[in-house]
């Protein structure tokens, strides 16, 4: 007599949870562009240390930074001037330019396939998420960007609401990441992180719940239930 055993299902995400510059398009080489182009009228010169320290934030929080680091006074009207210019420069630069990190596409397909959730976390507003979905032309099943939360990135704020819209359990969740400010905000909010670093002075520790990456390049749905149960 011959018995059927059963083959066990790997285990899933609830959800998995991207972020968007540097994560999954490669816009970090066109942020540099603006930002040495921001340098450059201001008779500065735009370094990794200041890259490095503005990575993964809001607007609203790294133009004051890139100003104050190349040595300018900031005023509130400068910072509102900065941000404006910034942002029609880099909708400019999203249409012509982007370029999927390695894996992303391929790790999206894969969760779809098997079921899971995805969503997209950015501290880019609104208008630089939307160019960038349309120029990919992709679809989440959620998007959250930077100025439709209150407590921007490294608070936990973004991942515990994109869990909560989902109607996940956070814990359940993987964020992956290229930031230390997006790295912190997943682990603050109870999720799992495979941190990718994507720019040079960006280095982060492999902990518990947390893997670190080159690339996403032949990750699947199943390695990433993995990182939740210890693996």
């Amino acid at each position: 007599m011959v018995t059927e055993c059963s083959v066990p299902q790997p285990t899933l995400p609830a959800a998995v949870l991207f972020d968007m510059d540097g994560l999954l398009v490669d816009t970090e080489p066109l942020w540099t562009v603006v930002q040495i182009e921001l340098a450059e009228r201001h008779g500065g010169t735009w370094t990794p240390e200041l890259k490095a320290r503005v990575i993964g934030t809001r607007l609203e929080t790294a133009v004051p930074l890139m100003l104050e680091g190349l040595g300018i006074t900031t005023t509130p009207e400068l910072v509102v001037q900065t941000m404006s210019a910034v942002l029609h420069r880099m909708v400019e630069l999203f249409q012509s330019a982007l370029v999927a990190r390695p894996g992303a596409l391929d790790l999206i397909a894969d969760l779809r396939s098997a079921g899971v959730p995805i969503a997209l976390v950015s501290s880019s507003y609104r208008v630089l998420v939307d160019a960038v979905l349309s120029a990919l032309e992709l679809t989440f099943d959620l998007t959250l960007a930077g100025d439709e939360v209150v407590r921007a990135k490294p608070d936990p704020e973004p991942y515990a609401t994109a869990a909560v819209t989902l109607g996940v359990d956070v814990t359940r969740c993987v964020v992956l990441e290229d930031s230390p400010a997006g790295v912190a905000s997943g682990e603050a909010a109870g999720c799992a992180v495979v941190a990718v670093p994507s720019v040079a002075g960006v280095v982060f520790e492999v902990r518990p719940r947390r893997w670190v990456r080159d690339t996403l390049a032949g990750m699947t749905a199943a390695d990433l239930g993995t990182l939740l149960d210890g693996g």
